[in-house]
């Protein structure tokens, strides 16, 4: 069954209005202000966060996060969930791109086409490298622009988590909208996370909202398994000597913050045809220092997931 034939059934009572602002973009504008969103905002935050239920047969839920946009958040999150896939082919990986009003899962993973509904009426993730993957991208065509306020947001977020037929996954990565907003307290407020990666650059600019973001998830008692750092350097072609273009204050933050470096990247021009092509790193370019780290973070990622299960099964035979 086609879903955009039948998305205003499938969203219900999401979509509102339908209406052509311009004739190259189609807006979609829905109700309840802004005072509406900080009203629920400060309930929630006041009452303390509701009984979280996971998502049926998934195991384990990790995000992937940044306080500024541009410091290569959703390229950790695409080559993570890739690289989980290649050195545990057994496991089964999911990845939604949680960032509704900026998707661009589908150019990294190389994935378009309208998702389908099965015989439950979820949807089904498309699947490349192994992976099984949602956007709000797969679901508005390229030049459409959605323009949602926070409610709605976060009934988006329902349907992106709940109506989809992920399971069964060992592990669902979410990649976040930059900075600190609806989208993450939606996401630590109705699911139980297991784990947070904050992503940044060493440019004092996203060190200074990493920060904040770090402050957030501890307000919403989301774990931080630690930080990765983009552009950490460059490397002269000619002599091999480092250069810190960006500036070198990551690790005095990490510090300040209680945080690991889990990995560090250095510039690589690379890169940007990976992203381009819709061909992660990891399959790419899979002998590049940049292909190794990102099996050494997925290593990490999966001895934290390990490592909290156990303690987890402790805390309950004691209990007992």
């Amino acid at each position: 069954m086609n879903i955009r034939k039948i998305l205003p059934r499938v969203y219900g009572q999401l979509v509102s209005n339908i209406n052509t602002s311009t004739p190259c973009c189609t807006t979609v504008r829905l109700q309840h202000g802004k005072s509406d969103v900080n009203e629920h905002r400060a309930k929630v935050m006041a009452r303390g966060l509701p009984e979280k239920k996971p998502l049926p047969k998934v195991k384990s839920i990790i995000l992937v996060a940044s306080g500024k946009g541009g410091v290569g958040k959703t390229t950790t999150a695409v080559n993570l969930a890739c690289a989980m896939k290649v050195i545990e082919p057994d496991k089964e990986i999911g990845l939604l791109d949680a960032d509704v009003f900026g998707p661009s899962v589908p150019l990294m993973m190389n994935i378009s086409g309208e998702p389908m509904l099965n015989d439950d009426n979820l949807i089904e993730p498309l699947l490349n490298y192994g992976v099984k993957c949602m956007s709000m991208g797969l679901l508005v065509s390229g030049e459409n622009a959605v323009v949602w306020r926070g409610l709605m947001v976060m009934q988006a977020l329902e349907r992106l988590t709940r109506h989809v037929a992920w399971g069964p996954l060992d592990c669902l990565i979410v990649d976040t909208p930059p900075g600190t907003g609806d989208t993450h307290l939606s996401l630590a407020q109705n699911l139980p996370i297991d784990g947070a990666i904050v992503v940044t650059t060493p440019q004092s600019a996203a060190l200074q909202v990493t920060k904040r973001g770090v402050n957030m998830f501890e307000k919403l008692k989301v774990p931080i398994i630690g930080m990765v750092e983009n552009m950490s350097h460059a490397i002269c072609y000619k002599c091999g000597t480092k250069n810190f273009v960006f500036g070198n204050e990551t690790k005095k933050t990490a510090d300040q913050m209680g945080l690991q470096i889990i990995e560090s990247f250095e510039v690589d021009s690379n890169m940007s045809e990976c992203i381009n092509s819709g061909k992660p790193a990891i399959y790419a370019l899979p002998d590049s220092i940049h292909a190794e780290k990102y099996r050494q973070l997925a290593n990490k990622v999966f001895k934290y997931i390990s490592d909290k299960d156990k303690d987890k099964a402790e805390a309950e035979a004691t209990k007992q």
